[in-house]
This record gives C-alpha cells, sequence and structure tokens, in this order.
C-alpha cells in the first residue's frame, strides 16, 4: 500500500481535536454556499479498509453542513434488480445536481475491489473498469464536476485492534460480520488490488487522496481540511470577476 499523501497532526487533548474539527467545517459550511452560488456540482467519493473509520469521517464532514445540500449514500453489494444493468447504473442516478454535493460510501470502485477479489466480476470485465471508471470521471469533469476521492488507510494491526472492539461494545457489533473477518484473510489481495487501482484511476481531474487513518481523529481533520483546500481552489477558478 502506497504511504499517506497527506500529512496528518496529532491532537494532544480532545480539546485541541475539537478546536480544529470546529474551525475546519466552519470553513467548509462558508464553501458550502459558495459552490451553491456558482452551481457546482460535487462528488466525494470514500473508500478504504473495514474499520478504517469512512462512516465516521462522512458524519464529521456533513455534521455543520446545510442538509438540504447534499446526500449520503451507502453502497452495498447490488441486489438482484441491479445486475440486470451495467454496474455503473446505479450510481448514475444519484449523481448531484448542480450547487449540491453527493457522497458515496463506497462507489463504483467496488468493481475493481471487492467484485475482483472475490470474483464476482470475470477478468475481462474488472480489467476493462479502470477505462469506463477514468472515462466516466472525465466525462463528468468536464461537465463541471468536482470530484474527490479518499483511500482511508489502517494498518493491519490496527484493523484488529477495532474488529476486536466492536465484537465487546454492544453498540457497534452490528458493524462486525462474518464478512469483514473473511475480507481480513484476503488482506494482501485487497492490497494488490488497491494498489494497482491508484496505479490506474489517479488523474488529475480526479485525485486520490490517501490519508493515514489509524489515528481518527486527525484522518477526520485532515479530509475536512483537505476538501476544503480543493474547493477553495475551484471557488478561485470559477467565481466571476469585478467587471465581468
Amino acid at each position: 500500500m502506497r504511504q499517506s499523501n497527506h500529512s496528518t497532526q496529532r491532537f494532544e487533548t480532545k480539546k485541541q481535536y475539537k478546536k480544529a474539527l470546529k474551525k475546519s467545517q466552519l470553513e467548509l459550511l462558508q464553501l458550502q454556499h459558495e459552490l451553491y452560488e456558482l452551481q457546482l456540482p460535487i462528488i466525494l467519493i470514500f473508500e478504504g479498509w473495514d474499520a478504517a473509520g469512512k462512516g465516521g469521517t462522512i458524519k464529521r464532514v456533513t455534521e455543520r453542513l446545510d442538509p438540504r445540500g447534499y446526500s449520503v449514500h451507502g453502497i452495498s453489494a447490488p441486489d438482484e434488480h441491479e445486475l440486470h444493468y451495467h454496474y455503473m447504473r446505479r450510481f448514475w442516478k444519484n449523481l448531484p445536481k448542480k450547487g449540491a454535493m453527493t457522497i458515496f460510501d463506497r462507489s463504483w470502485y467496488g468493481r475493481v475491489l471487492v467484485e475482483r477479489v472475490e470474483s464476482f466480476a470475470t477478468k475481462a470485465e474488472w480489467k476493462r473498469a479502470y477505462e469506463e471508471i477514468n472515462h466516466t470521471e472525465k466525462m463528468l469533469a468536464d461537465d463541471g464536476h468536482i470530484i474527490m476521492k479518499f483511500w482511508l488507510d489502517i494498518s493491519k494491526d490496527e484493523q484488529l485492534s477495532r474488529f476486536q472492539a466492536r465484537a465487546e461494545d454492544p453498540f457497534k457489533k452490528w458493524k462486525l460480520t462474518d464478512e469483514d473477518w473473511r475480507n481480513r484473510e484476503k488482506w494482501d489481495e485487497y492490497e494488490e488490488a488497491v494498489k494497482e487501482m491508484m496505479e490506474k484511476t489517479n488523474t488529475n481531474h480526479a485525485k486520490w487522496h490517501i490519508i493515514n487513518s489509524n489515528d481518527k481523529k486527525s484522518a477526520r481533520v485532515t479530509v475536512i481540511e483537505t476538501i476544503a483546500a480543493e474547493w477553495k481552489q475551484h471557488v478561485k477558478e470559477n467565481k466571476p470577476t469585478k467587471g465581468r
């Protein structure tokens, strides 16, 4: 697995974390209104290891946003009806309108990750998917969509620790499934799939942001700050200049 391409800060106290989180969330809220005024559609994609903290990170990203301006879609295995169509169809219908944001908790990258490793897709299908995904993202970017992709990375030991903690917590026990344990047994295969996915789908118009998530608090703030930085760049590039 590639190393994180973002430095994360460690918080010595809960107070420091809360202060940094609130500051980054406020900036994101202000930018959300600017992006709405510019009518820019935004797509945030979250992938990562099981128990890497995708749900908790998404919760903090959206916590202080205007709820009218975003939707979150948790992606699981396609149902029987969806299997009759091209795998991208179920994502396409959830793309954002102009000025709004769609967040995918797992995404079309399932074709080259879980569907590849578990043989739910043929080798020809998942190999073809890299070009299909790049073409789709380029088409969306050319149409004005902001696309940001996050891989939340944790170590194998940290994952085991979180699995064990979930198993002992009655409020989190439901998050841990037999499938999680089976996926863990194929760690090396998934790691190979992730590496190839990064190499073949990291593009200028839809970059991968690899976030070290061994420390959840640091990862959450880093993700929000990263989103804000990229959004500010888009606002700067799309904001009408005076006298125009």
